[in-house]
């Protein structure tokens, strides 16, 4: 499987020079990176070329990185069911830039971009229709973003006595998320039941 993902790298290496800026095999997958002006002509390129045909767009996500400049990373994954191979393409995305929407070429990225949309607040270029799918018209923020509360912003809730259902502001403080990548365990002045066993 190794080799067959390498001879797609080095294929999309000699035909997608402008679009292509790394390419990684990890854990028995083919992950690429394009820049994003060049975002839709190669998602079109992987749909049509005859050794891609990569004709399934899986899914679209996004991972949030607040210390980059770029601070988000947006994900496609694609399935080729005549090859029987997957890859994974990045983009990097800046707050304030637009990702060309891929609507036009792969129908099912509609709602895929409609949720990074509502989950992360980056916004698509060319999109029929982006609006919130998951969150209420009315939700503020965006749930995904590591600035973003973990209580949230509004509580809601049905209220028996009214009969209906109420927003209300979230009484708990909490601060935002920080992620210091420390083990809760490091630094422990005791030893826990199960701890002094060696393996």
């Amino acid at each position: 499987m190794s080799e067959s993902l390498q001879q797609l790298a080095d294929h999309l290496a000699t035909t997608s020079t402008a679009a292509l800026l790394a390419s990684e095999i990890a854990f028995g997958e083919l992950t690429v990176t394009v820049g994003l002006g060049q975002l839709s002509s190669f998602v079109a390129f992987l749909k049509t070329d005859p050794r891609c045909k990569f004709t399934t767009l899986v899914d679209i996500t996004a991972v949030d990185h607040p210390d980059r400049v770029q601070r988000f990373e947006v994900i496609y994954h694609f399935l080729s069911m005549y090859t029987n191979a997957r890859i994974r393409v990045k983009v990097a995305v800046g707050e304030d830039d637009m990702v060309p929407s891929i609507h036009e070429i792969h129908p099912s990225a509609n709602w895929f971009e409609r949720e990074v949309f509502d989950m992360f607040g980056i916004l698509f270029s060319g999109h029929p229709d982006l609006r919130r799918i998951l969150t209420d018209y009315g939700f503020r923020g965006h749930p995904l973003r590591k600035d973003f509360p973990t209580s949230g912003y509004i509580e809601v809730r049905y209220d028996e006595a009214q009969k209906r259902v109420v927003y209300e502001p979230v009484k708990l403080v909490q601060e935002y998320r920080q992620f210091d990548f420390m083990s809760p365990w490091e630094g422990a002045k005791y030893i826990l039941p199960g701890d002094e066993k060696k393996a």
